[in-house]
């Protein structure tokens, strides 16, 4: 069993999760949050789950950030055919991964398989993972096929990370260790069987109708706040003098409020309810103020740390890169028309 402090003493400085972390990360079932039971998986609520995933970020930024992706992966046990998820995850240590971007192509056989070729990036968990997720545009005979709608198809596919050529090329200021690297496929043929639609289950449970940007939206707010809250804790340890009282209080009132939110929405979806464009629209909105105020308090505070905590070995400083590397996602990026650079 590896106490928090553990995990922080392995990661500091580390390009890399141990393979002891990793180890306890499968024995924990942790990368199966998402997963029904039925599957072998610890079936998290929605609720619950954002708890945990707050809990891993507060305790590493790499750690939180591999696990959050790399459990999201696996959520696709729900979007897989019930024979496929369940030959798939009876592997205990099964851990997928990959990328949202669409990096290539999957020309279709007569013979219900395709041949997918393309690069992919930002692949978080790379070195650990046993299977890779991608996108992929649909084409036969060289051709995108287009829905009645005019729009190219898109599928995804699941393929063992032995079938892929990873390329370590994770260069960013923070996140080091979390693994974050592209990868590339040719001319590999995959079955259909092992491909899937990620807003069409298999599966009939709650967590199935959240929209995926409310899910994509608060699983990287408690990120966010996670890393937060250990900030305040490095900096105390810098600038003992200094109050982070009410910084700590605002993490805590904000954190409660993300948790408040995944209940109303359980609590919706449960009475056979859907989740309006306005409401998600609503805590798109929040998520995107709140990750700005958040980058506005850290920066503020960091400037007032002093030269300790620009030490490059410090953790306090490896916190700070893993939050604005974290923080540079695109969901809530703020648009041009937000940006005001007079001064």
């Amino acid at each position: 069993m590896l106490s928090t402090k553990d995990i922080r003493q392995d990661l500091q400085g580390a390009s890399i999760v141990s393979d002891k972390v990793i180890q306890h990360i499968h024995e924990e079932g942790w990368l199966k949050i998402w997963v029904p039971k039925k599957y072998g998986g610890l079936g998290y609520r929605f609720e619950e789950g954002l708890k945990a995933l707050f809990g891993w970020a507060e305790t590493d930024g790499s750690f939180g950030w591999m696990l959050t992706l790399c459990a999201g992966a696996n959520y696709f046990s729900r979007n897989i055919k019930p024979e496929i998820a369940e030959l798939l995850f009876t592997n205990s240590n099964i851990c997928f991964g990959g990328s949202g971007m669409v990096g290539g192509t999957a020309e279709k056989q007569n013979d219900n398989t395709y041949i997918i070729n393309g690069l992919w990036n930002f692949a978080t968990g790379a070195p650990h993972l046993t299977h890779f997720t991608l996108n992929a545009r649909i084409t036969e005979n060289g051709k995108p096929i287009i829905d009645n709608n005019g729009n190219e198809i898109i599928r995804s596919f699941i393929v063992l990370k032995e079938q892929a050529e990873i390329i370590p090329n994770w260069r960013s200021m923070g996140m080091k260790a979390s693994g974050t690297y592209s990868f590339t496929l040719k001319n590999l043929i995959v079955s259909e069987d092992y491909s899937f639609v990620y807003d069409h289950f298999f599966t009939d449970d709650i967590l199935d109708s959240i929209p995926f940007r409310v899910f994509a939206d608060l699983t990287l707010l408690v990120n966010y706040l996670g890393m937060a809250s250990h900030f305040i804790e490095e900096a105390e340890l810098i600038r003992s003098e200094i109050s982070f009282k009410s910084f700590a209080e605002s993490v805590e009132k904000h954190l409660r409020k993300v948790l408040s939110i995944a209940r109303d929405i359980e609590n919706i979806l449960s009475d056979h309810k859907e989740i309006s464009d306005d409401q998600q629209n609503e805590i798109h909105t929040y998520g995107t103020e709140l990750t700005k105020q958040l980058s506005h308090q850290i920066l503020t505070v960091y400037i007032q740390l002093g030269i300790r905590a620009t030490d490059t070995n410090s953790a306090v400083y490896q916190v700070f890169c893993d939050y604005f590397t974290a923080a540079m996602h695109s969901n809530f990026r703020p648009s041009a028309d937000d940006l005001n650079f007079s001064f």
